[in-house]
């Protein structure tokens, strides 16, 4: 299996190049947004820094494109304002993709507006490939036949455990030409009621904008549920979850030629690439997703090496009824550890 990465801007800990460099087998693409362009995930940066951003940004990604990495642009924002479907944003977003295509060699795009996707399909046809999005919440062949200004399609998480969708999805794009991805380690909850409200709020975010009132708990559904639910019903939610262990990485080949990984924001993006590279993680679980949760369930750990393959696979296929089952529960008190 082969992975598609998530960059973020250099520090004392993190260079992208570097880690492509170490992985590089394991590593086909890196996906980025551009300078503060709205997508989402939170800003790189303060507005002031911005010419700063996007020189870093280039010097970094044209060194990881030499490595024979592909390129995929994120305008994955859930919203651009009243302009998001006019002529004069369409015309910005292509003169923005046509910039790039030229300055740093982009080989696709990823986004979640359908205008975007066939605005872009328009003006370079087969030269740029057009990915949906995972927060289209795409799940059906009905859903991807509404959209043919797409060449491939993010399942959403709530199927990445069920093998049998997956493969009927698969088959569909298989006859039309089309791909299949799959993001492999998302900490999103299950049909979180949350989403599109959050994704909204994360599109309209800048630096100099963020403002909350005096709860914020809409801000941070998953955080906020998981508290709630105590530590049992916490990390059993978290399992329930549709993120996939890298040891059960490899039973996805038949179906996926690249999976993505959440990286952008995570704060040890190399441990999470190692693990899926190696298709063994021995840390804790909580660290493995972005958004983490380790703070969460501080002197608790989920320690992965007490979780067979065997009862990880119990959980696939969950029709997620979860007030009729508590596999969950039982699997998160086997890999619970005090410190």
């Amino acid at each position: 299996m082969r992975f598609s990465v998530g960059y973020q801007l250099p520090d004392e800990y993190v260079s992208l190049p570097e880690i492509c460099r170490r992985y590089s087998d394991g590593i086909s693409d890196v996906f980025f947004s551009w300078g503060n362009e709205p997508s989402g995930r939170f800003p790189l940066g303060e507005e002031k820094f911005l010419a700063d951003i996007t020189d870093c940004q280039s010097r970094e990604i044209r060194e990881i494109k030499a490595l024979g990495k592909s390129l995929t642009l994120l305008l994955n924002a859930n919203c651009y304002g009243a302009e998001g479907a006019s002529e004069s944003f369409g015309r910005r977003t292509v003169n923005l993709v046509a910039e790039l295509i030229d300055r740093l060699s982009v080989d696709a795009v990823t986004t979640a507006s359908p205008f975007i996707a066939q605005v872009l399909k328009a003006e370079f046809g087969r030269g740029l490939k057009i990915k949906a999005s995972v927060n289209m919440r795409i799940g059906s062949v009905k859903a991807m036949g509404q959209l043919p200004y797409f060449d491939g399609f993010y399942i959403k998480k709530e199927l990445n455990r069920n093998f049998e969708a997956i493969k009927e999805l698969k088959e569909w794009c298989d006859g039309r030409g089309k791909e299949l991805y799959m993001l492999a380690n998302s900490g999103c909850i299950t049909d979180c009621a949350y989403q599109t409200f959050h994704d909204n709020l994360i599109a309209h975010q800048t630096f100099e904008n963020i403002e909350y009132g005096a709860s914020a708990t809409a801000a941070a559904p998953c955080h906020e549920l998981l508290k709630s639910l105590g530590l049992l019903g916490g990390l059993a939610e978290f399992l329930g979850s549709g993120w996939v262990r890298p040891e059960e990485i490899k039973l996805y080949e038949p179906y996926f030629n690249e999976v993505k990984l959440a990286t952008r924001m995570h704060q040890r993006p190399e441990m999470v690439i190692a693990a899926y590279c190696r298709g063994r993680f021995n840390g804790n679980l909580l660290d493995l997703t972005e958004p983490s949760f380790s703070h969460l369930f501080k002197g608790y750990v989920l320690d992965n090496t007490r979780i067979s393959s065997e009862d990880a696979l119990k959980l696939f296929g969950c029709d997620h009824r979860c007030h009729r089952c508590n596999a969950c529960m039982r699997l998160a008190k086997e890999a619970l550890v005090h410190l």
